[in-house]
């Protein structure tokens, strides 16, 4: 597959990984791992802040402007305030960015303290991400979860409180026998909470989890339909937008980070077995970065941060974007799919007709540009629509 284009530079992106938290949930196939003992985390933020700068020296990313961070895990919540302001402090004096930069930091109920929050804004954070999962607390022992429905509720008032930008709520639906009733439950309380963002998306059983080798009942296929169809009206009502398939937002409050990486995007993934993305505009490259997963090996000063750094190939870079940007409830341009793979559209023109002749993806045409956009049913049966791009 020969490149026809060349790639344009991408809005850069900045995720950090932290590693630890207080128990592994049973669903959970992340790079965490319980707390055993002192979390060492002067000792992390110095090795976070060494790994970023063998990245931009890598890719040379001295004059590229920062479009966002984000801070996940693990269970980032359970640094202190003072560290997270040290690692921010000196990740944003490496680079040109915005005064108001979106930084997200993923949050738990049950490591949060009454002034933490508070703490984390002081800091340099902007957005706070609350993984809730669930209200009911055969749920959430089921879960594994740590928290009960009201340090939850707490939480979000104090993310209210907290003078952050904005907060998301993190809901799963479809868990272990749960009703329709159930799983609106939880949504409508999530709602009340008055979050500017939430995502809702379906518990999924992983490999190399708890839940895979024992697995749960989970409610039949019937029922998730239903779920799904009766908590987006539920969630249209009360004013939020979806644009993802699991994210929804109100006017204003989508994720800039996630909207990056969906968009094909660059970033760069620094800790634990974090994953970056960066593109060459110079040799016309896309190159993918794996960092050292477990705290033990990245803490090693003997040892290189970097584990794997691999070219994206031709042939993999359709598949790569359109799994990407198909999760988005929008439209995308041909070029910007030029742009974003180095590749000619003709390489998924075939495809996309495809897609289109099922009734999968629609395309428009406005000042002589094809716009493409996943219908309804495209969206109900992503994965058969991104099985074309294979």
């Amino acid at each position: 597959m020969l490149k026809e284009t060349m790639l344009k530079i991408q809005p850069l992106s900045l995720y950090i990984h932290i590693p630890w938290c207080v128990e592994k949930c049973p669903y959970c196939d992340f790079n965490s791992h319980a707390v055993r003992d002192v979390i060492p985390e002067q000792a992390y933020v110095t090795a976070l802040i060494a790994d970023l700068e063998a990245d931009i020296e890598r890719f040379q990313l001295t004059n590229r402007p920062l479009h966002s961070i984000f801070i996940g895990g693990g269970t980032p919540s359970l640094f202190s305030a003072e560290a997270i302001e040290r690692l921010l402090t000196q990740v944003l004096n490496r680079f040109i960015h915005e005064k108001d930069i979106e930084i997200t930091l993923e949050a738990n109920p049950g490591t949060v303290e009454a002034d933490k929050f508070i703490g984390f804004f002081n800091a340099g954070v902007s957005r706070l991400s609350i993984g809730v999962q669930s209200f009911a607390s055969d749920k959430l022992i089921k879960l594994g979860r740590i928290h009960d429905s009201n340090q939850a509720k707490t939480a979000a008032k104090l993310a209210t409180e907290s003078g952050v930008t904005s907060f998301n709520l993190d809901l799963m639906h479809g868990l272990p026998n749960q009703s329709i009733d159930n799983a609106l439950d939880d949504l409508k309380i999530a709602i009340s909470l008055n979050p500017s963002h939430i995502s809702w998306y379906q518990l999924t059983i992983e490999p190399n989890t708890i839940f895979h080798s024992k697995p749960p009942k989970l409610p039949v296929d019937d029922i998730l339909w239903e779920i799904q169809d009766q908590g987006i009206k539920l969630l249209n009502e009360a004013g939020y937008q979806q644009y993802e398939i699991s994210a929804y937002a109100k006017p204003g409050y989508q994720c800039q980070h996630n909207l990056n990486y969906w968009q094909y995007g660059d970033y760069l993934g620094i800790g634990c077995g974090a994953h970056g993305k960066i593109t060459d505009v110079n040799s016309n490259k896309i190159m993918r970065t794996v960092k050292v997963k477990h705290p033990k090996g990245y803490l090693d000063n003997e040892r290189n941060f970097l584990d794997q750094l691999t070219e994206v190939s031709d042939s993999d870079r359709p598949f790569e974007y359109m799994m990407n940007q198909l999760r988005l409830h929008r439209v995308f341009k041909v070029s910007q799919f030029e742009e974003s793979t180095g590749l000619s559209i003709n390489v998924v023109l075939p495809k996309l007709e495809e897609a289109q002749s099922k009734n999968l993806m629609t395309v428009k045409i406005k000042d002589n540009e094809e716009y493409w956009q996943v219908t309804t049913t495209g969206q109900r049966y992503l994965n058969d629509l991104l099985e074309l791009f294979l």
